[in-house]
């Protein structure tokens, strides 16, 4: 008897160490960011569109996205736009709403800073019609005080961004002329006063800095090599990888994005995501499977540096967008791609 009593608590401590390991395992499997960017959804919705589950019942599109995974929502803002479906919206007072529609789900928040009043990417960078003749100096605080604004919104409706991308896709720069990269200094200060607006709201709030073609390392060495130079301040290198738009399929380059990541977090000791991805929604399978890979590649990260993957616009169905590289079935279901994100 006095044996047994011995070896019960020994096995109850042992019993609560494993639950233990397990809760830490699985929060640690938690915090991985599996996302959709969503910015076309509420005018998909004010224009009738109706989203399906498998089953044929008409569900909630972030319902959806979260029953397969998804635990992270990214959203764009524009400052000016216009009323157009498919080019506008996106104003901030709309990003609020959906900010806070997503996070009552239980979603992570991610804004996503274009500082124009339609797309920002790496073959357009325009000004705002309000700052098209404002001066450099005028442009800095431009630039503070739009992000600011809209996070003091975000914050006064209760959410505050897990991150924050300062620019969408700037390998050549932002506000351009002035933010061109043929004049980094200058890129320099106004990627730093979005990177100040942000933490004046929340210090830890994760800035992002962006660029395309993730699976190019030196396309990519040579953007940080600068900003590190310039002491550019931002936490988290964003990247995008769309093997569609490289006209490749992705067992061709998914190796070289590995690698560049794995490069990035070493080089520059920070953390790093893949904030843009997608394909082609007629290739569901191969879809999927780039997904799987993609995750994969962002998970060997050491040291947890690598933090998530975000899919633009999965529910982007092609009848409404237009857009080839959605994740979207022409009934109005979503495309089992998605469920790449469910593991």
């Amino acid at each position: 008897m006095k044996k047994h009593f011995k070896i019960v608590p020994f096995l109850l401590v042992m019993a609560l160490v494993f639950t233990s390991c397990k809760t830490k395992m699985a929060s640690k499997e938690g915090s991985f960011s599996k996302g959709a960017d969503v910015g076309w959804l509420p005018q998909m919705e004010a224009t009738g569109y109706k989203f399906y589950d498998a089953d044929g019942s008409e569900k909630d599109c972030l319902q959806l996205l979260k029953d397969r995974g998804i635990n992270t929502i990214r959203l764009r803002v524009w400052v000016n736009p216009n009323n157009d479906k498919a080019s506008g919206h996106c104003s901030p007072q709309e990003t609020v709403v959906m900010a806070v529609r997503a996070q009552k789900m239980g979603m992570r928040i991610m804004i996503d800073f274009h500082y124009s009043d339609s797309w920002a990417d790496p073959g357009k960078q325009n000004k705002p019609a309000a700052w098209a003749q404002h001066s450099f100096p005028e442009l800095l605080n431009d630039v503070y005080n739009h992000t600011y604004d809209v996070l003091k919104l975000l914050k006064k409706a209760g959410v505050t961004p897990e991150w924050v991308q300062v620019g969408n896709e700037i390998p050549s720069g932002m506000l351009w002329p002035e933010g061109h990269t043929d004049n980094f200094p200058q890129l320099a200060q106004l990627l730093n006063k979005g990177y100040e607006a942000a933490k004046a709201i929340d210090s830890k709030i994760k800035v992002i800095v962006h660029l395309d073609e993730g699976n190019k390392n030196e396309k990519f060495r040579w953007f940080f090599d600068k900003a590190t130079e310039l002491n550019v301040k931002y936490d988290v290198i964003g990247l995008s990888y769309y093997p569609f738009w490289l006209k490749t399929d992705y067992k061709e380059n998914i190796a070289d994005l590995e690698n560049n990541l794995k490069d990035m977090a070493s080089r520059y000791n920070k953390e790093v995501m893949v904030v843009e991805v997608g394909g082609d929604y007629t290739l569901e399978q191969n879809t999927k499977e780039m997904l799987e890979a993609t995750i994969k590649a962002v998970k060997s990260v050491p040291d947890n540096k690598g933090l998530g993957v975000i899919y633009w616009e999965p529910q982007g169905a092609k009848s409404w967008s237009g857009y080839q590289l959605n994740a979207w079935l022409e009934n109005g279901k979503p495309s089992p791609a998605l469920d790449a994100f469910k593991n």
